[in-house]
């Protein structure tokens, strides 16, 4: 049983919590667990003025996703950066190439999650979410979530990501806030639930 998780990473903080999903899939007996980015649009030169090169040196050994590798998988779990309240445009590029997936009904009765990160706590997290559901909806992925049954998305104790949506993490205004220890839990626990139901749909 495949997971495959694609994400897009400006400074980090979505691939943080790509990890995290990985190893929380990871634990189920028999899951296959591989991770990928989505395709750069922006050239070098304006990431590099968005002091964005150094930081992404810390993914870029992992292969970029090719559309083909979703049609491959048993569940997919996506990750992106808010952009707007919705996904970020490197994603929504990707996705925009996923036309000869949908008109094959190739991704249909697999499985679909979604874990995100916006810049304030409430910066679109279930907006984005929500609204890349539509895209999953429309290939016919079952699309699962985070359920209550990890209690971390209830407390108050602390400002925290998390919803019945999905996993995601507050980055903060300058970046410089990365994913607590609660908000990589919540990811390990999508990881995980979403390979178990994964495997109950192979069976």
């Amino acid at each position: 049983m495949k997971v495959l998780i694609v994400f897009y990473s400006t400074y980090g903080h979505v691939y943080q919590m790509a990890e995290a999903v990985a190893e929380g899939a990871g634990r189920l007996a028999g899951a296959e667990v591989e991770i990928r980015r989505a395709p750069e649009t922006l050239p070098a030169n304006v990431l590099e003025k968005m002091g964005a090169l150094e930081a992404q040196k810390a993914f870029s050994h992992v292969p970029v996703c090719t559309v083909e590798e979703l049609a491959q998988a048993d569940a997919v779990i996506f990750g992106t950066p808010t952009r707007f309240g919705n996904m970020c445009g490197q994603m929504r590029q990707f996705l925009d190439a996923t036309g000869s997936l949908w008109a094959e009904g190739a991704l249909v009765g697999k499985v679909g999650s979604v874990f995100v990160s916006s810049a304030t706590q409430h910066g679109g997290q279930e907006s984005t979410i929500l609204s890349f559901h539509i895209r999953l909806l429309h290939h016919g992925f079952v699309v699962v979530g985070l359920p209550y049954a990890f209690q971390g998305q209830m407390r108050v104790d602390e400002i925290t990501g998390g919803s019945p949506y999905g996993a995601s993490t507050i980055a903060g205004g300058d970046g410089s806030r990365m994913p607590s220890a609660n908000e990589l839990e919540a990811a390990r626990f999508q990881g995980r639930h979403v390979a178990e139901v994964a495997a109950k749909l192979a069976k």
